[in-house]
C-alpha cells in the first residue's frame, strides 16, 4: 500500500467520524450504521500498517481527537438516558406515615413508567 493510499484512508476515516457524529445528533441511525461499517473496514485495512510517516501522524491525532469527541457524546447521551429512566422510575408518591409516626409502604407504586400516575 502506498503512502498516498494510507493518507487518503486516514482522511476518509476522519470524514467518516465527523459524519457519524452528525448523523448521531440528527438521530439518523441508518446512516450512522453505514458510517460504522465503513469505519470498521478502513480500520481493518489500516491495522496492517506497521509505521507511519511523520506527516501522517497529524491525521492520526485529528482522528483520535474526533473519535474521543464522539465517545464523549455517546457516553454523555447514555448517562442522560439512564438518569432520565431513573427519574421516571422513582416513586412519585412521597412516603406516608402511620399512626405511630413510622414510615409506611405506599399502597400505590407511583412509577411514571408503569402508566400509573
Amino acid at each position: 500500500m502506498t503512502r498516498e493510499n494510507i493518507r487518503e484512508l486516514l482522511v476518509r476515516l476522519h470524514d467518516i467520524i465527523l459524519a457519524e457524529r452528525q448523523h448521531a445528533t440528527n438521530l439518523d441511525i441508518q446512516a450512522m450504521y453505514k458510517d460504522i461499517e465503513e469505519k470498521e473496514k478502513i480500520i481493518r485495512v489500516l491495522s496492517s500498517i506497521d509505521s507511519l510517516l511523520p506527516e501522517d501522524k497529524h491525521h492520526v491525532e485529528r482522528i483520535r481527537t474526533e473519535n474521543r469527541r464522539n465517545a464523549y457524546l455517546f457516553r454523555s447521551t447514555l448517562n442522560f438516558i439512564r438518569d432520565t429512566m431513573t427519574f421516571f422510575g422513582v416513586k412519585s408518591v412521597p412516603e406516608t406515615y402511620g399512626k405511630s409516626g413510622n414510615t409506611m409502604a405506599s399502597t400505590t407504586n407511583g412509577k411514571l413508567l408503569s402508566g400509573k400516575v
